[in-house]
């Protein structure tokens, strides 16, 4: 979610949205074998930039949850540097990418959804707004991105909440549990059997509201930044109306800064309830003889977080999290246009 994530984290780009949206204002048409194809190319290329943006930064994704999680009573990590010592030592280079599998497994067709869904929306938002008299040659401002950016992330994490419900428990779970998630497909028919199927969408409400000021933010600012290079073009940084690989990685950086800093409190508290129920939690949300905190709901959560850790609790992990979702998000961007950029050539081959 917010960081993750993320997209974070993640964006898509819009260069060809006038001519899009005036084919979409021509009516609805049975898609054609174009029409689905380009459907494909769009769901592939986000879902391969999820995988791989996620891969390149799986040991501080997995540090910052447990950062964001562990029994205050029971401190096992104090930072980002000594964090890391500590799961290499104690668990080793599986340890670093403990839960990763899960990660990709929820964040390649949450990515894929979520980039789709946004180009989706954009084209329809652009088509109601050039509806409105005096707008029939707009184009997407800041907010209207904001709105589709925002579409995109409810939908897609929606679709895959269950997943990152489980996946944050298989990256939280030690060799201490007391029980262990064996897998994705274990650890949701665990959580069914034990808690119910609404225990699947614990935190689901937080991650909702943070994913307005989230994804809506990554969408707006890196769009925004992009637009606005291509047209001002500062310090020769653009040519012939294109952005070069460095300029996109550093829009796509600024762009998950600015997202994840503003949402970050929501996704701590969404982890903290995610761990509510689970009998068998690891060692770092429970710690030695004691017991996690029970939340009845987002309010309940963020007032004992507060109460017993201080405000700064919200930020847990937060370091951590900066580190990594600055090349996450500008990866993302990146591989997300590249892969469209090597499928769309290879369709005109074929062709």
């Amino acid at each position: 979610m917010a960081s993750e994530d993320v997209v974070g984290k993640t964006s898509a780009t819009i260069a060809n949205i006038a001519e899009e949206a005036k084919i979409a204002s021509e009516g609805v048409k049975a898609p054609s074998r174009q029409t689905l194809l380009g459907i494909c190319k769009s769901l592939v290329a986000g879902g391969v930039a999820g995988g791989v943006s996620r891969t390149a930064v799986a040991p501080l994704e997995r540090l910052k949850i447990l950062l964001q999680v562990q029994n205050p009573h029971a401190i096992k990590y104090n930072g980002t540097i000594q964090g890391l010592k500590y799961i290499w030592r104690t668990e080793g280079l599986r340890g670093m990418f403990k839960g990763n599998g899960t990660n990709c497994a929820r964040i390649v067709p949450n990515s894929a959804v979520k980039f789709f869904s946004y180009e989706e929306a954009s084209k329809g938002i652009l088509w109601l707004y050039r509806k409105q008299p005096g707008n029939e040659d707009a184009e997407l401002t800041p907010l209207l991105r904001l709105g589709a950016g925002a579409c995109a992330g409810i939908i897609a994490m929606s679709a895959t909440y269950p997943m990152d419900l489980v996946r944050g428990r298989i990256t939280v779970q030690t060799d201490k549990s007391p029980s262990q998630y064996r897998g994705i497909a274990h650890a949701l028919k665990t959580v069914l059997r034990e808690e119910g199927p609404r225990a699947l969408y614990k935190g689901w409400l937080p991650s909702v509201i943070g994913v307005i000021p989230y994804v809506g933010l990554n969408f707006a600012v890196y769009e925004s930044l992009k637009d606005w290079l291509v047209k001002s073009r500062p310090f020769g940084l653009t040519e012939d109306a294109e952005l070069g690989v460095t300029t996109k990685l550093a829009c796509g950086a600024a762009a998950g800064t600015v997202g994840q800093t503003v949402a970050y409190p929501l996704d701590v508290i969404r982890r903290r309830m995610q761990m509510v129920g689970w009998k068998d939690a690891g060692s770092v949300v429970t710690g030695e003889g004691k017991s996690a905190l029970e939340y009845t709901g987002m309010v309940d959560a963020f007032r004992k977080t507060v109460r017993y850790e201080g405000f700064g609790a919200l930020y847990k992990g937060l370091v951590p999290n900066s580190v990594k979702v600055v090349p996450s998000i500008a990866i993302a961007f990146v591989s997300y246009e590249v892969v469209k950029d090597v499928l769309k050539v290879d369709m005109r081959i074929s062709d």
